[in-house]
């Protein structure tokens, strides 16, 4: 793994993409021969969550991939606050369980190391990896990567157009999470809100949002609607109010 990552972190980063993804999608399948719902996911993402907390640890690749304190102030931030806000509009909306008591710990659990993956995939390896020789290129590939890489939940059982919503929301959270990544150094916020946000995912139902609508679909519209106005509100925040040089260290 070294020699490779010394050699092309890009391709690195894209073979790591492209493992996770195929081995995401092959345990989906695997849970639901077992009759447990996201078991397989979570033992395959405990497994490549330690390989990849080993090999970042043994190269001291932490500040690098921003597992370090942040370089901007937290009030400059603004305390990260939009950040929850943004993760917890289904739930504000409508709290409701979305599975029995067992796989919703389980799910929970998944989500802890899923939002550390993918974050130290896409914001750290990906982006990392690109932004030495081109840092517009290495914006714009890490989010909309990011995003699209989620299209892969069609065949975990996503309508169309509930997966469509969702990548175009993870289209712009990338945008947002590069940045804040580029602003503060750090991919603390990141993994912190990527890992809740998936995580009430499993607890919102956004009814509310449903009933005003009149639909399932208007609802996830409005939903998504909310999340994204929020999320570009804050990446705009981020554009205007904080340092403009990059905080990222060799």
């Amino acid at each position: 793994m070294k020699k490779l990552f010394d050699k092309n972190e890009v391709l690195f980063a894209v073979i790591l993409i492209i493992v996770y993804v195929v081995g995401s999608t092959v345990m989906v399948q695997l849970s639901e021969m077992i009759g447990i719902g996201f078991l397989a996911e979570a033992v395959f993402g405990i497994v490549l969550f330690a390989v990849l907390a080993v090999f970042i640890a043994k190269n001291k690749l932490g500040e690098h991939l921003g597992l370090c304190k942040s370089e901007a102030s937290a009030a400059k931030m603004l305390f990260y606050i939009p950040l929850p806000i943004i993760a917890a509009v289904g739930v504000i909306f409508g709290f409701a369980p979305q599975y029995e008591p067992v796989t919703l710990a389980i799910h929970t659990v998944y989500m802890l190391f899923v939002g550390f993956l993918e974050e130290i995939i896409f914001r750290g390896f990906l982006f990392r990896g690109m932004a030495k020789n081109n840092m517009t290129a290495a914006i714009i590939v890490s989010a909309v990567t990011f995003g699209i890489g989620h299209i892969v939940n069609l065949l975990n059982g996503y309508e169309l157009v509930e997966n469509l919503l969702q990548i175009v929301f993870a289209v712009g959270v990338g945008f947002l999470l590069v940045f804040i990544f580029i602003r503060t150094g750090s991919l603390i916020a990141c993994i912190a809100f990527h890992s809740l946000n998936n995580i009430l995912a499993g607890f919102g139902s956004a009814q509310i949002l449903v009933d005003l609508a009149g639909s399932e679909q208007g609802g996830q519209l409005l939903n998504i609607g909310i999340r994204s106005a929020l999320t570009a509100a804050y990446l705009l925040y981020v554009l205007k109010c904080t340092p403009k040089k990059t905080a990222l260290k060799d």
